[in-house]
């Protein structure tokens, strides 16, 4: 009996030993009055490092935490990066109509959808998630990309368009100036010739003006065509309306907005001076 109970405290000696040793115990050390205590205090390691069965270390257990991500423009917003915005939504279908440069209620059913299809919150508005999911699946925007359907800014007139009442078609810009004395009266979008029937170059003058005119040659219609040289003519343009620069006219000066080409040729005389420049 003797022999047992000491091997009993041997194996329990052993085993708080073994126990210090992987848990990095803290022992309370030795009293005033020389004698040694057992610990009555023990530190376990953190259950982050706590190793498991084969020895891998146990991830803490943190929550997840993930932070809203920031709007960049929503409904009403106008811009350079809204235009770029929309010209991305129309590369992969969800938008079809402009660029026009406003946050407009078609972007944002544009942006609701782009974003109901990937798992995004369905905002409608354009936040830094969005917009970076938006950059991957598409390519940067040209110029024309940027300005499809009209809207860009006119270059600088033609000296030859200082002087008279002129119709000032600048080909770089793709504008139309109407200038009287050098002041410009009204400014527009337009559209030329494809490759293999341009819109000539040079000055010229409106010999004839028909409200309604449907073309000879390719029996189209013409409205407010104001002709300038042969039969090309500046004129209204329902496919330029409809597709912007993704086609072309057949050498005419083609303009997509109606009211402001009725305008236009409300003021435009026979005689009128025309400079087509690039």
């Amino acid at each position: 009996m003797r022999t047992t109970g000491m091997g009993r405290v041997i194996a329990a000696a052993a085993a708080l030993s073994a126990l210090l040793a992987v848990c990095g115990c803290t022992v309370q050390g030795t009293d005033a009055d020389g004698k040694h205590h057992l610990p009555v205090r023990i530190q376990l390691p953190d259950s982050s490092t706590t190793s498991s069965g084969g020895g891998d270390a146990k991830p803490s257990a943190t929550p997840s935490t993930v932070s809203a991500a920031n709007v960049l423009w929503s409904r009403g917003d106008s811009g350079g990066d809204v235009r770029e915005l929309q010209a991305r939504l129309r590369q992969v279908d969800w938008l079809f109509d402009g660029p026009t440069g406003t946050y407009d209620d078609l972007t944002e059913e544009a942006v609701a959808g782009f974003q109901g299809k990937r798992g995004l919150p369905k905002t409608g508005e354009t936040d830094t998630v969005t917009w970076q999911r938006l950059l991957k699946m598409t390519h940067k925007p040209g110029k024309w990309d940027l300005y499809l359907m009209g809207g860009q800014p006119a270059g600088a007139p033609d000296p030859r368009c200082l002087t008279g009442r002129v119709l000032c078609i600048d080909k770089t810009t793709r504008t139309l100036r109407w200038m009287i004395d050098g002041r410009t009266v009204s400014t527009m979008s337009v559209r030329f010739g494809a490759q293999y029937t341009p819109t000539r170059d040079g000055v010229f003058h409106v010999y004839w003006k028909a409200r309604n005119w449907v073309s000879t040659l390719y029996h189209s219609p013409m409205p407010y065509a104001m002709f300038f040289s042969g039969g090309q003519a500046v004129h209204f343009s329902y496919d330029f309306s409809m597709r912007g620069y993704a086609g072309g006219s057949h050498g005419c000066v083609n303009v997509r907005d109606e009211a402001a080409i009725a305008e236009l040729f409300a003021q435009v005389r026979t005689g009128d001076k025309v400079v087509v420049h690039r």
